[in-house]
């Protein structure tokens, strides 16, 4: 019985001396590895594809990670790069050889933490019987939870479904997987995450990308803000991506230049040609090549992306920016030309939905500037009847839904007459049967006249509209959509009034100026 006590102490403290290498100096072997790779490769396996169980050894992406990572860290990859494995590797390596650690892996779903428990519950089974038996005995491993009692250690797999994850506890290392696909309360829920972990925790945000927006989008592309280090891995990283003794036809320029760029071979490009033909449409999102047209080829838009980027390239800077920025004029008035301003309004908070108004030349839908702010209803009131008088008396078309009857209630009392009208009353309906038309529309003119758009914020919210699985369409989870949907009022107005439907909102608002 002493003898078993004595094999057991001297387990605990190896483990706490490996700890302690880990947490000091990482010095690196001739091969670059640090003592937490040789510590990975030495205990833990991993099941391979072609099955059976190997040795854990780094491949090239899990080996410029370990080069570059610090202690928050973002991580946009190509899929089946091994990344979560790896990373899973590192956090139980600390987790057994610190004691009172406390890992936590999320995933998006229930399917995904549990893929991920089978992985690290693997490590512990195969670890060495003298550790299992001696400092890593453990005390409970089931619902995807491992506690190792004479640690006080403990690792964690869970889901992003619940937006209370991390409240009450103290993690040390915190992994959250494919945050991209993250439930639409995900920034509640990493927040709540995030403010579980010490400063000297270490935080991964990992993910492929899906669209451009959300809050994974959010958190790579504000990574210099908030102190966060960018890890970018493409599909090409991985070596097995290839198609031996390949006959691939001539190279396109497009292909020249990337095997130039990225020194591929003929066989990687056979596999490339095979995986788009495949995907198609989704080959670019799920195995990204660069880190920004991964994101802007993903998720379901709404809008031609072709159009946006073109729209975008011709866009210039507002000749006059007002009010700190929230007015952004392109195109100033012109003398006997006829504008018409559509209006999406909100609460007028600091937080959540903005209001915005967009103003386009009636005859050619030219977007010429760009009201967007918080502004309550009265304010907004006031700002429109200003915007309308530059843009000679243009009509105001503002939807009439929620906040919009407060807007609609201070232009009468201020005795504003150029106000559209339907169905006998003021403002524009945004129903359930108007929306999707008003949307498809403002899809239709972007598509065949992209140089009608001028407002980067415009075009950027553009980018992150989608549609979702029931059917409907909206800004992605984290993203805004007021400028569309202004945009979307502005047009389908113009329309209607160019078709003579809402016709007498504007003879009755000329009637009425003139006397």
């Amino acid at each position: 019985m002493g003898k078993g006590k004595s094999v057991e102490s001297n387990d605990l403290r190896l483990l706490k001396h490996l700890g302690t290498l880990l947490t000091t100096s990482s010095p690196r072997s001739t091969n670059g590895e640090t003592i937490c790779d040789l510590l990975v490769e030495l205990l833990l396996k991993v099941r391979s594809k072609k099955k059976g169980l190997l040795r854990l050894r780094a491949n090239r992406a899990q080996r410029a990670y370990s080069r570059n990572c610090t202690k928050r860290n973002v991580v946009l990859k190509a899929r089946q790069l091994g990344m979560t494995t790896y990373i899973a590797a590192r956090f139980f390596v600390q987790t057994i050889t610190q004691p009172g650690t406390l890992s936590v892996q999320v995933a998006h779903n229930q399917e995904s933490a549990e893929e991920i428990f089978k992985i690290v519950r693997r490590f512990w089974e195969n670890l060495p019987k003298a550790m299992q038996q001696g400092a890593l005995v453990t005390s409970r491993s089931n619902i995807r939870q491992i506690v190792f009692p004479r640690l006080d250690s403990e690792y964690r797999v869970a889901t992003a479904a619940d937006p209370n994850a991390g409240r009450g506890m103290t993690i040390h290392n915190l992994h959250c997987s494919e945050v991209a696909r993250w439930p639409r309360d995900a920034a509640e829920t990493l927040a709540s995450l995030r403010a579980a972990v010490p400063e000297e925790g270490e935080i991964v945000l990992e993910s492929t990308p899906n669209g451009a927006g959300g809050v994974f989008y959010d958190e790579w592309q504000r990574a210099e803000e908030t102190g966060y280090t960018r890890h970018f891995f493409p599909w090409w990283y991985d070596e097995e991506y290839k198609i031996e003794k390949a006959t691939a036809a001539p190279l396109s320029e497009e292909e020249l230049q990337l095997c130039e760029r990225e020194k591929l071979n003929e066989e990687q490009i056979a596999w490339r040609r095979m995986n788009r033909a495949q995907l198609r449409n989704l080959a670019a999102q799920e195995f990204a090549e660069d880190a920004t047209s991964c994101f802007l080829a993903s998720g379901d838009c709404v809008f031609d992306l072709e159009s946006i980027e073109r729209a975008l390239k011709e866009c210039g800077e507002p000749v006059e920016m007002k009010d700190n920025g929230r007015l952004r004029v392109w195109f100033p008035a012109v003398e006997r030309r006829s504008y018409m301003v559509g209006v999406d309004p909100a609460g007028g908070g600091s937080g959540g939905d903005y209001a915005c108004a967009q103003v386009i030349e009636r005859q050619t839908g030219l977007q010429c500037a760009e009201l967007h702010g918080h502004f309550p209803p009265r304010e907004l009131a006031m700002r429109l009847i200003e915007l309308s008088d530059a843009y000679n008396h243009a009509l105001l078309v503002v939807e009439r839904n929620n906040h919009g009857y407060g807007v609609l209630a201070h232009l009468r009392a201020q005795g504003c007459l150029n106000v559209y009208r339907e169905g006998g009353q003021d403002g524009w309906l945004t129903s359930a049967v108007s929306r999707p038309a008003m949307i498809e529309n403002l899809a239709a003119v972007l598509a065949t006249e992209p140089e009608l758009f001028q407002s980067p914020w415009l075009l950027c919210e553009f980018r992150t509209f989608v549609r979702h699985e029931d059917g409907s369409s909206a800004a992605a989870g984290g993203t805004h959509d007021d400028c569309v949907m202004a945009m979307a009022i502005a047009l389908a107005a113009r329309q209607k009034v160019a078709g003579g439907l809402g016709q007498r909102s504007l003879e009755l608002a000329s009637l009425r100026l003139k006397r």
